[in-house]
């Protein structure tokens, strides 16, 4: 470890140099705060390079969104909302200036998923299922069939049975705003 003078603290304060940490790379291999670089695949772009997400940092926002959106949680849906957009507006703000959307309409569709299997399990018993069915516009016969399914929640959240009565609209009247809307506002 070297030790420099800092003129930001006057000669009298030394600032540590950790050698691990700095030096010179290239960019394809330096991260830094949950950033990386890859090249920019542009016709005439030779040498320049577009900032990403950190892998690191992609998994650390989805464990912390599986967190929230667990089914045993005991949380009502409108708080639950409100800790998913503290969550993800922190992220998005932070990582705003690489490109996203791909992945960010995968997670999109994931979250709005792992809602609908928490609101799924919420109703537990399959008479209140078949209730919320049908005030959710489903014909009598078919919340019938589909309040006694034999699928698993998580089965359910990906069907029809829910993708068709919880849809996005519902979710975004209830509070929900998807992450992709979100990233276009805050992007420069």
């Amino acid at each position: 470890m070297r030790i420099i003078n800092c003129p930001i603290f006057g000669n009298s304060q030394e600032l540590p140099i950790n050698r691990n940490k700095s030096g010179i790379r290239r960019p394809n291999t330096f991260k830094i705060l949950g950033h990386g670089f890859v090249p920019a695949y542009k016709k005439g772009a030779k040498g320049q390079y577009q900032i990403v997400v950190d892998k690191k940092s992609w998994q650390s926002l989805k464990r912390k969104l599986r967190q929230i959106t667990k089914k045993t949680k005991p949380m009502r849906l409108a708080e639950r909302l409100a800790e998913l957009k503290l969550i993800y507006r922190g992220w998005l703000n932070n990582f705003r200036l690489g490109n996203l959307e791909g992945k960010l309409k995968k997670l999109d569709e994931w979250l709005r998923n792992r809602l609908r299997y928490c609101i799924w399990a919420d109703w537990k018993k399959p008479e209140r299922k078949r209730k919320n069915l049908i005030r959710l516009g489903i014909e009598q016969g078919q919340a019938y069939a589909w309040s006694r399914t034999r699928m698993g929640g998580w089965a359910v959240a990906q069907s029809p049975i829910l993708k068709t009565t919880i849809t996005v609209k519902r979710l975004q009247h209830r509070g929900y705003e998807q992450m992709l809307y979100y990233y276009h506002k805050v992007k420069f």
